[in-house]
């Protein structure tokens, strides 16, 4: 589609955005992170100049590769990948705006060493495993809050602010449902969180309505 059809396509996802978070409330307001990992650099600058700013990879070597071929764009990026110790130093080199994908205190407690060592603070978000699935990767619901009262108290140099949870894999929308509920609920006890990070191309709308304050759309906002 020529610039025109996309800007429309994407205000119409955008229209659908809004049309979620108005049925929590007109102050509510949503962030839209586009996940760009399977697009080109060429896919990325298209939507940068129809507005987005907030782009994520999940891989640390195409977050590399995608924040030096677009290095002339303010972009504001995103790692929501499974990050490993061996690759910390290398998403540090990157230094991204936000990593979503915390997800054990053995990682936060490694991350701070290195983050430590180089003089350096990351903004972080706890990664919540809310539908307890064995395919996920995220903290468990009940350990969550003394995850997270721990990595602010021990871990000084990583900001932690908020959480990211992944909806449950499943076609009932009770049971996905459940799961950013009780991602919510933990959200809502956590002091000076302020980002909650839920909701993806198949269930925005629905993680949105569940109190979601940001959402992560690759397939709907990068048509093939």
């Amino acid at each position: 589609m020529n610039e025109l059809e996309y800007k429309l396509y994407i205000d119409d996802v955008i229209r659908r955005v809004e049309t979620a978070r108005l049925k929590v409330s007109e102050h509510h307001i949503v962030k839209i992170v586009a996940v760009s990992k399977y697009s080109t650099s060429g896919d990325i600058q298209k939507l940068y100049n129809i507005g987005q700013r907030a782009f994520a990879e999940n891989k640390v070597q195409d977050l590399k590769a995608k924040t030096k071929e677009l290095e002339d764009l303010p972009i504001e990026w995103h790692f929501i990948g499974n990050l490993q110790k061996n690759k910390i130093n290398n998403l540090l080199t990157i230094n991204p705006s936000l990593f979503q994908a915390l997800d054990s205190l053995d990682l936060a407690t490694e991350l701070q060493k290195k983050l430590l060592a180089k003089e350096m603070t990351l903004d972080c978000l706890l990664h919540i495993n809310a539908a307890k699935e064995e395919s996920k990767h995220g903290v468990m619901p009940e350990d969550a809050i003394n995850i997270y009262n721990t990595i602010q108290k021990e871990c000084p140099n990583i900001k932690l602010k908020g959480i990211m949870s992944i909806g449950a894999h499943s076609q009932d929308k009770e049971v996905v449902k459940e799961s950013f509920l009780t991602a919510h609920k933990i959200y809502e006890q956590l002091e000076g969180a302020t980002i909650c990070s839920m909701g993806m191309s198949g269930d925005f709308e629905l993680a949105i309505e569940c109190g979601s304050n940001m959402v992560r759309l690759g397939s709907i906002i990068f048509p093939k």
